[in-house]
């Protein structure tokens, strides 16, 4: 039962922008509800310091000329505050009214800790399958007419009637779980079902957030896929990116991968392959430095570790410079090449034992040059081949991640039965992937980290 006490603060604000870390307050409504009916209200133009947009003066009507005598927000913080601290804040996608307040207040000197109600959550739950849950489409469903659509006044008090609304058909007590401690509903995005977060699993896996129209807009990895996808609603940040990106999820799905190497790997794969609009730094990745063929102008090809040079290919591409520097060693031991050839005259003052003279001209060119193609050819011989056998899903499988001669060839589980050190018969039951350098370098660092996990071929 509804505790009788508890008083709702029923809040409506206007804006010159999406977010509020780049915007402003220019209007609030509050109602006061005690459960049956509104008790109290207040409501004011705030001045915003800045100039209103014009399209946003022409969907409020709120003017500049309107608000240049209104007070500044710091003028009313203190009596909102007083206002709305003892109370349960509701509104209209909550979220988005209450990091403004929050950011507001925070500026003034105030810290709103409210306990706090969504209307459009709410309104899913008790009056569902509406084919949409907007302020304006909602109140039509309802028969709640609307004055002065977005102004804050008529929109709170329409919000209002529609918190009654949902009181005297709450049959199943949603009001009260939501206000229950641990709950975690209002800050669950608006639009995003709750029994959706409830279904996922303590297990390592991939998810996907979606928008409305069931576009990927987000993919992350999690050890434990519920708790990582709770992380993403902890807090309500001010800023544009984290405020459009609640409005925007409207649904989740997951995969079990079974380890944490699979969760990340799938993960880099999956957003390679869709590109979703909140993953960005996996976007500008690439490997900092490659092995590259040069010409010098004596005739003598010349082998260097470099940077990664735009437009060119490297022949190996390596996540350190200390990786590609023992790398060429290793080929200029094998292959009697010449180190000042290889631009390593700075780290080996004298050259190599096993040049031939090449770096005085002393040798002929072709013959120099044939080791050095067959040093290139031979570069997939020194990358390894070899297969990460980790937890599967079940007690009866296991994750398997397979590099071929030093390429991303693919992954997948398979059960106990398997025999996995086949290696014909592993590349069978793996799916095969793109590789890519992101994905390698997963892998060889956790490798490096896990040596035990690693079966070579």
């Amino acid at each position: 039962m509804r505790d009788n006490d508890t008083l709702y603060a029923i809040v409506d604000i206007e804006t010159t922008g999406g977010y509020a870390s780049g915007n402003s307050i220019t209007e609030v409504a509050v109602f006061v509800h005690n459960g049956k009916e509104i008790v109290d209200r207040f409501e004011t133009l705030v001045n915003p310091g800045v100039p209103i947009p014009l399209h946003i003066q022409s969907l409020t009507g709120i003017t500049n000329e309107m608000v240049q005598t209104a007070p500044r927000f710091n003028e009313i913080a203190q009596s909102l505050f007083q206002l709305l601290s003892d109370k349960v804040f509701v509104a209209h996608n909550v979220n988005f009214d209450y990091s403004f307040l929050h950011h507001e207040f925070n500026r003034a000197g105030f810290q709103l800790q409210s306990k706090k109600l969504c209307t459009v959550r709410l309104s899913r739950k008790i009056f569902p399958g509406f084919p949409s849950y907007s302020l304006g489409k909602l109140c039509n469903h309802l028969s709640i007419s609307i004055e002065n659509r977005h102004r804050a006044a008529g929109d709170a008090h329409a919000t209002s009637i529609l918190f009654s609304k949902l009181i005297e058909n709450d049959a199943n007590q949603f009001i009260v779980q939501s206000l229950k401690k641990g709950s975690k509903e209002a800050s669950i995005p608006a639009n995003l079902p709750k029994e959706q977060i409830e279904c996922l699993p303590n297990k390592p896996g991939v998810y996907y957030f979606y928008d409305k129209k069931g576009k990927i807009i987000y993919i992350g990895k999690a050890v434990d896929l519920k708790k990582r996808v709770l992380s993403h609603f902890t807090n309500n940040k001010a800023t544009q990116q984290k405020q459009e990106f609640l409005r925007e999820v409207f649904s989740i799905s997951h995969t079990e991968c079974g380890s944490e190497l699979y969760s990340f790997v799938l993960e880099a794969l999956e957003i390679k392959k869709y590109w979703p609009k909140y993953n960005r730094s996996l976007k500008h990745y690439e490997q900092l430095y490659g092995l590259y063929l040069f010409d010098a102008q004596n005739g003598y090809k010349r082998l260097a570790i470099s940077k990664k040079i735009k437009n060119f290919r490297p022949i190996a591409t390596f996540n350190s410079l200390s990786d590609g520097y023992r790398f060429l060693y290793q080929l200029i031991d094998d292959y009697e090449l010449c180190s000042k050839l290889c631009f390593l005259s700075k780290i080996a003052e004298s050259c190599s034992t096993e040049c031939h003279g090449a770096c005085k001209g002393l040798e002929e060119t072709t013959i120099y040059n044939q080791r050095v193609d067959a040093a290139i050819s031979s570069v997939n011989s020194y990358l390894p081949t070899f297969a990460i056998m980790e937890d599967g899903r079940t007690e009866n499988e296991r994750s398997c991640l397979l590099m071929i001669k030093g390429e991303f060839y693919g992954m997948g589980f398979i059960d106990d039965q398997t025999i996995w050190n086949n290696f014909e018969s592993l590349q069978q039951s793996l799916t095969t992937y793109p590789s890519f350098d992101y994905v390698k370098n997963l892998i060889y660092q956790y490798i490096l980290n896990h040596p035990g996990k690693s079966v070579y071929f």
